[in-house]
């Protein structure tokens, strides 16, 4: 909708000429019916005589109904003959019905000094909702029971229940027996002690095993040493076992250097060992563990102790 208001100011004195308008003023809405929320655009056109000034509204408040999207903005048009300018604003109308867009007046100074009001700045604003919403068949509700889950579904939902809690009794259950039975460890002694009696009932010799009747009374020997003296880790070689023992007065450094070094020959290089040897090397390795039993246990009776003179023959 484009309004055109002119305002005319007429020539006095009588020389006869025809008038002229001194300013003119035309107003454009784009588009003219808009929806709640939609933005809109006016344009407003002011040509003024040459020397005139021409101050434009700011636009509408904020939170009015209708209010400003974007700052305005002002174009000057190439004129020779006047002053041609136009402003455009860029509105949105929160409310339905005629509306006026509210810009205020524009002033114009100079050679015409006028006050100029915006009143023809209007539009229609149209709802988005349906003409009757009365009209409107909302959709049938839902049965609530048709999503419902047949009865066997809770039964197996309980016995997956009953069944995590079975496994998480039993699992603390064994961790409970293994605290146990950890606190309840067999003295590294007496568990040595029952390991040799193992091997020997191994019958080794006999079988043509002896390699590997000297590698068990090595381990077992190296065993009970790592459980009785932190120092001696299992993870160490025959020679880093002897360096951090050479400290112990408890350890018969000698005669475990023997044992460690034929033993080595046994598993690692292969060597050939006799029947007798074989039985001298692992009474050797008996009569160690007994030894250091009694040094680094008092309590152990020396009558647990082997003779020497069993051993010094190997």
């Amino acid at each position: 909708m484009i309004v055109l208001l002119v305002v005319l100011a007429l020539q006095g004195a009588g020389d006869g000429r025809v008038p002229v308008p001194k300013v003119q003023i035309g107003v454009t809405v784009r588009p003219d019916t808009v929806t709640v929320g939609e933005p809109f655009t006016v344009l407003v056109r002011v040509r003024a005589p040459l020397g005139s000034a021409i101050a434009f509204p700011d636009g509408p408040d904020s939170g009015a109904v209708v209010e400003a999207v974007d700052p305005r903005t002002v174009r000057s048009a190439a004129d020779s003959g006047a002053v041609d300018v136009t402003a455009a604003y860029r509105l949105v109308a929160w409310d339905t019905g005629a509306r006026s867009a509210g810009l205020g007046a524009v002033r114009v100074t100079g050679p015409a000094d006028q006050l100029l009001t915006l009143r023809e700045a209007a539009l229609y604003v149209r709802s988005v909702l349906p003409r009757d919403t009365a009209l409107h068949v909302p959709k049938p509700e839902r049965d609530i029971l048709a999503g419902a889950r047949p009865w066997w579904y809770r039964l197996l939902a309980a016995l997956l229940a009953l069944a995590i809690t079975g496994l998480l009794l039993w699992a603390w259950w064994r961790r409970r027996r293994y605290r146990r039975d950890e606190a309840q460890v067999v003295d590294a002694f007496e568990r040595a002690e029952a390991e040799f009696a193992r091997i020997d009932a191994l019958g080794l010799v006999e079988a043509g095993e002896r390699g590997r009747l000297v590698a068990l009374a090595v381990d077992v020997t190296r065993d009970y040493l790592a459980a009785r003296l932190p120092e001696a880790r299992p993870s160490l070689t025959s020679g880093e076992l002897l360096g951090a023992l050479q400290s112990r007065r408890e350890i018969p450094a000698d005669r475990l250097r023997v044992l460690l070094a034929e033993a080595d020959l046994v598993k690692f290089a292969r060597r050939n060992v006799s029947g007798e040897r074989a039985r001298e090397l692992s009474l050797h390795a008996r009569a160690l563990v007994r030894d250091v039993e009694s040094a680094v246990n008092p309590r152990v009776p020396d009558a647990r102790t082997t003779p020497a003179s069993e051993v010094r023959a190997a």
